[in-house]
């Protein structure tokens, strides 16, 4: 059975056999909002069904193809692909859990299937391009069983020999690789008469693993910068897909954005964009410095990253400045039970665990500074609820929950409020005040008594 999108769904999950994904709309798609080995797990267990890949240039071509358009609304799953699916996301203040671009998830996935010894047919490429890329997966994936191999020009036409053959095989994964739209094309002509449960098209996947295209390196990758390397090495080729098609794309997320969403949620998103790019320009310099002098009194790396919960309970990872010793979260258990705050964040006036310059840089909220990268990733808003430990939430009452209604904030009406003066019951109090009545006008007044907050330094230790 094909899921048909309908915004009434969204957000939500898409059912197979019992079992649910979750999903966000983003520019009218129901894209799959999992952790990447959840969703091979679940794309394994789940049945018959078809997957696609969507990514900035899919969403462009998209727009102007109607068979392509109709082939995706017609797929079981659609998956995430690229850093300007996420920035789509971020555009109407949503955060997808993983970029499960197809070069990553599909190993991913094919190792899950190797471990239940299912078998996999690849269709695609030029001559010889699908057969090698079949030797590189055995290669890499000991115990994988590969049930056949045809390339994508003249051994997919007539597209009835490439499915009897297919067929014949009785392979349980079927990968096309095609390039868009023409393979998610051809998969929807010819699905109903292919017998394996997943059919995926999966796009330059074969040249990657047969050598024809290098990868950029997993630096270059982690940046999210993988478009500039191939834009780098293709240029006459992928010129106008990414430098015009990515300007287009970021227009036509944005233009959908307004259509949809709230607008105070646009208008909140931008915002946090505008003064979180710009506070990190500004204070470059100043920033590197103090990295320089964590690292000059204390070994260790200078910034710290820690597990928080975000908005409708999504854990990403907060970035501070480093302000204790390295032996910092080991130590915590020892001392709970001296916290000087009441109820269940953890809060200690005279924390040993907090170096000399740890001291500075929390008394004047400097420790603070780069989680404007979380802002500027969406993982934060420069204004919300302050973000709680996995721990304190799972401890939470059902009325604190209510906080993670909004994005968690640098700032926020607890923080000009008294901050660490303040107890957890008061706190919850201000932050569901917040969340029912958050607006431009009062984030603006907010960041306003922050710098007071600041310079007063009360409340902070």
């Amino acid at each position: 059975m094909h899921y048909q999108p309908s915004h009434s769904l969204f957000p939500g999950s898409l059912p197979v056999a019992g079992q649910t994904l979750p999903v966000q709309e983003v520019m009218g798609l129901p894209l799959v909002d999992a952790e990447p080995l959840k969703a091979a797990q679940h794309l394994l267990a789940g049945g018959r069904a078809t997957v696609a890949f969507v990514n900035a240039h899919c969403a462009n071509v998209r727009a102007k193809h109607r068979g392509y358009a109709a082939s995706l609304g017609r797929t079981d799953y659609i998956l995430p692909d690229g850093v300007g699916v996420d920035m789509a996301a971020g555009m109407r203040g949503k955060k997808l859990t993983a970029n499960l671009n197809g070069t990553d998830f599909i190993p991913l996935l094919l190792r899950e299937a190797a471990r239940l010894g299912r078998s996999v047919f690849l269709i695609g490429g030029t001559p010889g391009t699908a057969a090698a890329a079949a030797a590189r997966l055995c290669m890499d994936l000991p115990g994988l069983r590969i049930a056949g191999t045809r390339d994508g020009y003249n051994d997919a036409h007539p597209a009835a020999d490439a499915v009897a053959e297919i067929n014949e095989t009785a392979a349980d994964i079927v990968l096309v690789a095609m390039g868009v739209p023409r393979q998610e094309i051809w998969i929807d002509r010819n699905r109903a008469l292919i017998n394996a449960d997943l059919v995926v098209g999966v796009g330059a996947l074969f040249d990657f693993l047969a050598g024809n295209v290098r990868r950029a390196p997993v630096f270059v990758r982690r940046a999210r910068l993988e478009w500039a390397w191939r834009l780098a090495i293709e240029p006459r080729r992928l010129a106008q897909r990414y430098l015009i098609g990515n300007g287009a794309f970021l227009c036509r997320a944005a233009l959908h954005a307004a259509r949809v969403s709230d607008r105070n949620v646009v208008t909140k998103r931008a915002v946090d964009i505008a003064v979180s790019a710009s506070a990190l320009i500004c204070l470059a310099l100043p920033l590197l410095l103090l990295a320089a002098v964590i690292r000059i009194e204390t070994r260790g790396p200078a910034f710290f990253r820690q597990t928080r919960i975000g908005r409708d309970g999504k854990p990403f990872q907060i970035l501070k400045f480093r302000s204790m010793h390295t032996n910092a979260e080991t130590a915590r258990a020892a001392l709970l039970a001296a916290s000087d705050r009441e109820g269940i964040c953890f809060k200690a006036q005279s924390d040993p665990r907090v170096t000399r310059v740890g001291r500075l840089l929390r008394r004047t909220s400097m420790d603070e500074l780069p989680q404007l990268i979380n802002v500027l990733r969406g993982d934060m808003s420069i204004v919300g609820p302050r973000p709680s430990l996995p721990e304190e939430v799972a401890a939470f009452p059902e009325r604190a929950k209510g906080r993670l209604r909004a994005k968690p904030g640098i700032t926020g009406v607890w923080q000009v409020s008294g901050r660490a003066n303040i107890g957890f019951e008061k706190m919850v109090d201000m932050d569901l005040a917040y969340v029912r009545s958050q607006s431009t006008l009062l984030d603006i007044v907010l960041m306003g008594l922050t710098l007071r907050a600041v310079l007063s330094g009360r409340g902070a230790y």
